[in-house]
This record gives structure tokens, sequence and C-alpha cells, in this order.
């Protein structure tokens, strides 16, 4: 079975005082600290750049995932590497040259992930799987936390299980993550859960993510015994 990770996601955080939620979520056992970037063109919403992730890359030791809900993204790779991220995803629908992003996110010492928006086959990644360190599912439309979870992405992240086979590549999940849909995403073969509005949630920041980890570890096996 592989170990569960949870990726709290800080757009779900007080943006007042990020750096303190950071610490938070670190403190609380977060295993990496998700950062959602969004551009206003490729999805409906505006975000954060790298400055932020530079003054938030003090905060804490733990991985800094980012997210680059932008279209083009390979002008600001760089600027991202260069701010502190360890995990760059880039969305297979931003461009055309898919394999020429992962290549450069590479290049410049980081791990690389794609990540699919509900409506795209997971075909698209099949030829670049060998330049992968993460695949990432959106199970929601991106661009806005506290969204539904699609049921149909179950089966989705199950067909990219088999893909990667025994491949060292993380599956994470990203949408409406919750002690619920967290034991479903676990079953079908997810290994890292995004979750924004369930870790932030009351306040209780250990606890929730806690409960999390458990529903999904609890799946993940009883998934391997029912094979």
């Amino acid at each position: 079975m592989h170990e569960i990770l949870i990726a709290p996601s800080i757009l779900s955080a007080d943006f007042a005082r990020l750096g303190e939620e950071v610490r938070a979520i670190d403190v609380a056992g977060g295993d990496w600290v998700h950062v959602d970037v969004m551009d206003g063109h490729f999805v409906p919403n505006i975000t954060i750049g790298p400055a932020v992730v530079a003054a938030l890359r003090p905060h804490t030791r733990k991985v800094l995932d980012v997210h680059l809900m932008i279209a083009p993204c390979d002008p600001y790779i760089e600027a991202f590497a260069r701010a502190g991220a360890d995990i760059i995803t880039v969305h297979a629908e931003a461009g055309p040259h898919l394999d020429r992003s992962l290549q450069l996110i590479r290049s410049l010492g980081r791990k690389a992930g794609v990540s699919l928006t509900p409506s795209t086959h997971e075909s698209a990644i099949h030829h670049v799987l060998d330049r992968l360190d993460l695949v990432l599912v959106m199970t929601v439309n991106p661009g806005f936390g506290g969204q539904s979870f699609i049921p149909a992405m179950a089966e989705k992240i199950g067909s990219i299980r088999r893909m990667i086979g025994r491949r060292p590549i993380h599956l994470e999940v990203d949408g409406g993550v919750n002690v619920e849909t967290a034991a479903v995403v676990a079953a079908a073969g997810a290994d890292v859960l995004v979750a924004g509005s369930a870790v932030f949630a009351g306040g209780r920041y250990a606890e929730n993510i806690e409960a999390i980890r458990s529903a999904a570890r609890s799946a993940a096996a009883v998934a391997i015994q029912g094979k």
C-alpha cells in the first residue's frame, strides 16, 4: 500500500496571515503544502505568484507543492523554481508542448507534475509518464475552493493508477476532498490528497488532517485486501 500523504491547500487559509497558517498546518501534521496558482485566464480566479511562494518558503521545510493553473506556464516555471517550489505541476491543457514544460521543470532541479481537468482523458499523459514525478487529478473544475467532488473521477483515478504501474509517480487528487471522499479516492489508488476547506474548517487542523488520513488509509487497505 502506498503511504497516504495529506497536502493542505492554502487556498482555504486566511490570506492575511499566510505565514502563520503554513506553520500551523506544518505542526498539525500536513505532509506537503499545496499552493494553488491561478491567473484569471486559464481558470476564472486570480490567486498568488512567485513572490508569495518565496515569502512562504522560510515558514516550512515541508514540500511546497505548487500547482500552476496558468496558461502559458513555461515563462513562469523558472520563477517558481527560484521561489522555492519543490514540485511544480502544470496542466496538460495549458499549452501544446507538455513534454517541453516537464523537461524545463526537471532541468531546474524540481520534481515535475502534470494535472488533468475533469474533462481531459487520462490518455493525454500516456506519452509523458517517464517525465513525471506526480499526476494530479482534478476532482472538481479548477478555479475555486469549496466545490463538490465529481464522482466520475474515481474511475479516472483508478485508470491512472493502472497506467502508472510500478513507476515511482505520486497520484494526487484535488477538489472536494473530505473524510468521505478521501476514502473513495484512496480506494481508487490516490496517495496524495489535497484538502482545503476540510483541513481548515473550525480551526481544528490536526484533528481534521488525522481524520482525512485515517479514512484514506482504511479505505486503501480494504481495497488492497479485496484484490
